[in-house]
């Protein structure tokens, strides 16, 4: 495992001391794995939102509402 680079940045406290503090910043690679793992949970969410609607539409006949839903919904089955 090759090691990775901290990166510190120092700021000013507020307080009457007049010292200086480091934070540790987030690395890329957990900010992408956090980016992935959110924009897979809103794909999947929205996906089954979408089903249950579209299947409340169908129980319920209403077509105009059906087609909407199913236009708004074709670009989750496109692989």
């Amino acid at each position: 495992m090759k090691k990775h680079k901290v990166v510190y940045r120092l700021q000013r406290t507020k307080r009457k001391r007049a010292y200086v503090t480091a934070k540790r910043e987030i690395t890329f690679e957990v900010k992408l794995a956090t980016r992935l793992m959110l924009d897979e949970f809103y794909f999947t969410w929205n996906k089954n939102r979408l089903e249950v609607l579209i299947n409340e539409c169908i129980d319920n006949r209403d077509e105009e509402r059906f087609k909407e839903l199913s236009a708004a919904y074709r670009p989750y089955i496109l692989d």
